[in-house]
């Protein structure tokens, strides 16, 4: 696997990765038809310590998918985390666990998975869509997204068409997805031609969304 260097952050000073507080930091931004997203830059401290872990833990799969009339890759690599699967690093089993309290209220059940995708450098993306395979068709959830490397937005539209939105999303970031947010609106993460280095998003969902 051939990625673009990934350089520390010289203003990293956590000598090991933890979490800062939810609570009075979050910053919800409302979207229409009942979707809004949560946002919180730098979450995780030592979050290179992290995304090394990552890198080179974990054990990365390329796939393909039927697209027209044949196969094509997919342009990123891929990890999936059941319920009961060992996350690679103890910061991330702590994220879980935080984010399960906070929103437990509105919630009502706990993050069970953790999907993961590599983004290698800008030909890397991920087209317009919505976790729709599962309960997030008929209900409303949420998707709870943890940022790792070189930032890359996450650009928001209303489904059927509208002006999209982009929240920059960069090293150690938090950004949740809830209400309808997940059968009203796309998500994508669009290619660039500028040189970025490696990015890997951790998803974390309830039991039944992907």
């Amino acid at each position: 696997m051939t990625l673009t260097a990934h350089q520390p952050s010289m203003w990293e000073l956590a000598p090991e990765p933890g979490l800062g507080p939810l609570a009075g930091r979050l910053r919800r931004r409302p979207l229409t038809r009942g979707a809004w997203v949560d946002h919180l830059a730098g979450w995780v401290q030592g979050s290179d310590l992290v995304l090394e872990t990552l890198l080179h833990d974990v054990d990365w799969r390329a796939e393909r998918r039927t697209m027209y009339d044949g196969e094509v890759d997919v342009p990123r690599l891929l990890r999936w985390y059941g319920p009961h699967e060992p996350l690679p690093h103890p910061v991330l089993t702590e994220a879980r666990e935080q984010l399960t309290r906070y929103y437990a209220a509105e919630l009502r059940e706990p993050f069970v998975t953790a999907g993961m995708c590599l983004y290698r450098d800008g030909k890397d993306s991920v087209a317009w869509h919505g976790d729709t395979n599962g309960r997030s068709s008929r209900v409303d959830t949420m998707v709870a997204i943890v940022s790792f490397g070189a930032p890359r937005p996450l650009c928001l539209r209303p489904r059927g068409g509208g002006t999209s939105l982009r929240f920059p999303v960069g090293h150690g970031d938090l950004i949740v997805m809830g209400g309808s947010c997940q059968r009203s609106w796309e998500h994508s993460i669009p290619k660039t031609a500028r040189p970025v280095g490696p990015r890997v998003s951790v998803q974390f969902r309830p039991a039944g969304v992907s």
